[in-house]
């Protein structure tokens, strides 16, 4: 995957239309309105989709209050800034131990250190060094986009999940303490989640599972203070089909209600007072879609 995959602002994407689209951006427009979060949560699947000028034109325009990616958004993200691609062909270097195991990937750890040394969290950090490198393509970077647009980034990692854990410069403390730190900082974010919107793309595990810790969190405090958080919109973009209505969990029978963005976004949070929805969709389609609908609404 490489830049020529990278979608334009301007020019053909993939055709996509859901009734839903409006509903989402009108709740977006009002939390932006009264500054409440905006949460964007999403898993790397979507960067190699293409989607990044979009979700930087999005972090730009004021829609995303918070950035929450995983660890190997921060790969697939610094790589296509400083060589202008990114992914490689697993099944090939599994075989011979090669896989992951990129001099040019593994500066991400030193940069972990780094970080931990000057008490800031992962994602802020690795958004600056790129904004402030000489990388070539790094106005794609939605890490560095998002730095420059004062927009936090958390970056929830998950030991042994990304390849830059293979390497010898990989520190186990530093990583920990710096996405420790960001998860926080995301939880902070969702504390003013009353009357704002979370929505979370192609993310299975890391989305769903931060997003309820957080909740629980700052829920907690928010009773002990006689506040409610309740009243705000979610969304899930994915692949899966839900079939019937997804507003409801699925038996413990079905091997859907084992589908957390299911259960823990569309159901479990939002019991209380919110609403949810879910697109079903190519990432490389619904992105472009959900940023024309909100661009359509801002040129009237």
């Amino acid at each position: 995957m490489d830049l020529g995959y990278v979608l334009p602002l301007v020019g053909e994407s993939p055709a996509f239309g859901h009734p839903d689209l409006p509903v989402i951006a009108s709740a977006l427009r009002a939390a932006r309105e009264s500054n409440t979060a905006r949460l964007w949560m999403m898993g790397a699947h979507v960067i190699k989709m293409g989607a990044s000028r979009h979700i930087i034109d999005l972090l730009r325009n004021g829609w995303i209050s918070h950035l929450a990616v995983n660890g190997a958004c921060t790969i697939h993200d610094y790589e296509l800034a400083r060589i202008g691609a990114t992914t490689e062909s697993v099944a090939r270097y599994i075989r011979s131990g090669e896989f992951g195991l990129w001099e040019e990937t593994g500066l991400i750890n030193d940069w972990a250190c780094e970080a931990a040394s000057a008490g800031l969290g992962l994602g802020e950090y690795i958004g600056r060094r790129i904004l402030e490198s000489d990388y070539p393509h790094r106005d794609v970077s939605i890490l560095a986009a998002a730095y420059e647009a004062s927009v936090p980034v958390s970056v929830h990692i998950g030991v042994g999940y990304d390849i830059t854990h293979e390497h010898p410069n990989c520190n186990g403390a530093a990583l920990g303490e710096t996405s420790y730190r960001d998860f926080l900082i995301y939880t902070h974010a969702v504390e003013r989640l009353e009357g704002g919107v979370m929505l979370s793309f192609g993310s299975a595990i890391m989305g769903p599972e931060v997003y309820l810790k957080a909740l629980s969190m700052a829920r907690n405090v928010a009773h002990q203070q006689g506040r409610r958080i309740a009243d705000f919109t979610t969304a899930v973009f994915d692949l899966i089909p839900i079939e019937g209505d997804y507003h409801k969990e699925l038996p413990k029978t079905d091997p859907g209600y084992y589908f957390r963005p299911h259960k823990t976004i569309l159901v479990r949070t939002v019991a209380d007072g919110g609403r949810s929805y879910y697109i079903c969709g190519d990432h490389r389609a619904t992105i472009p879609a959900l940023r024309q609908v909100l661009s359509a609404g801002e040129a009237s």
